[in-house]
This record gives C-alpha cells, sequence and structure tokens, in this order.
C-alpha cells in the first residue's frame, strides 16, 4: 500500500469537492479544477475529510494510488493558494515583458521571442529581470516555466539566460590563454 496515498486529507473551508462518475471536480476561492479519476481508485469524502482508497490489487495500482492522492492535494491547494513560479533573466540587454497574453523575450536573438501565455496563467514581467507566473494548475504553471526557461536556457561559462528563481548554474572554467 502506498503510503502517500493514505494520508487523509482534510478539506478546507470554501473548497467544494465532487466525484461525478470517474471525474473529479474541485472548486475553490480561485477558481475550478478537474481531474479524471483512475479506475484502480475511489475517492471518498465523509466530515469534511477526503480518502483515496484502492479497488484492486494488480501491479503498479500503489503507484496509482499514491499519484491519485498528490494530485488531488494539488488540486486542494491550487484552488485555495493557487501555484508560482519565477524565473530570472540573466545577461546584458535581455529583458522581458508582457502585451496581454503574449510574453515577449529579448534574449540575445536578433528578433524577439513571442510566447503565448495559455489560459489559466497570469505572467508579470514587471520586476528587474524577473518573470513571475502564476496559476491554479501546478502541472500548467511548471509546463509553462519550463517551456520559457527552454528560450534561453542558463550557459554554464558566464550564466546567462533564463533560470529559475532557486536554480544553481554550475560554472565551467573558460579556455586558459598560452
Amino acid at each position: 500500500m502506498s503510503r502517500i496515498g493514505k494520508k487523509i486529507m482534510t478539506i478546507p473551508a470554501g473548497v467544494d469537492i465532487k466525484v461525478q462518475g470517474d471525474t473529479l471536480t474541485v472548486k475553490g476561492p480561485k477558481g475550478t479544477l478537474s481531474e479524471k479519476v483512475h479506475p484502480a481508485v475511489k475517492i471518498e469524502i465523509a466530515d469534511r475529510v477526503l480518502t483515496v482508497v484502492k479497488v484492486r490489487e494488480e501491479k503498479g495500482d500503489d503507484a496509482v494510488h499514491g499519484l491519485m492522492r498528490s494530485l488531488t492535494a494539488n488540486m486542494i491547494t491550487g484552488v485555495t493558494q493557487g501555484y508560482q513560479r519565477i524565473l530570472e533573466i540573466v545577461g546584458v540587454g535581455y529583458r522581458a515583458q508582457v502585451q496581454g497574453a503574449v510574453l515577449t523575450l529579448n534574449v540575445g536573438y536578433s528578433n524577439p521571442v513571442n510566447y503565448p501565455v495559455p489560459k489559466g496563467i497570469e505572467v508579470d514581467a514587471s520586476g528587474k529581470g524577473q518573470v513571475s507566473i502564476k496559476g491554479i494548475d501546478k502541472r500548467l504553471v511548471g509546463t509553462v516555466a519550463a517551456e520559457v526557461r527552454a528560450i534561453r536556457p542558463p550557459e554554464p561559462y558566464k550564466g546567462k539566460g533564463i533560470k529559475y528563481s532557486d536554480e544553481r548554474i554550475r560554472r565551467k572554467v573558460g579556455k586558459t590563454g598560452a
């Protein structure tokens, strides 16, 4: 049995959870999220307590049990607090700006790179060399942050590029003159 899957979750005030067929819907103050429930597990709600219970004992069902519990916990956190990922832009002349639903990055290419921001994501580039990506879906926030970082990943010699705020770049020593 999965250790993570066994943990119970208390449903915070202001969060409404419904299971209709094989779809789990979590509604909270910041929005609504839906996820398909795997057939190997069942979600039970009683007295503001949510538990994920395994239905069968087949190979791989322990992993699915823990996964569904984690996804449900992430949905509850998302609709109550939301998620945020901060990127730092390092480099002379490198900058970002948001115009409507498009993030424009000037990161050393001959032309600026336009990244269309998906629905459900807020991007703020007002900070000095920082881009803040916010949303209620943890998976979508992480995906958008990874796609923006991939436009100009940090390089190991000077450290220029787009990096996560908590990321450390391992620096290399360049060529030495004779």
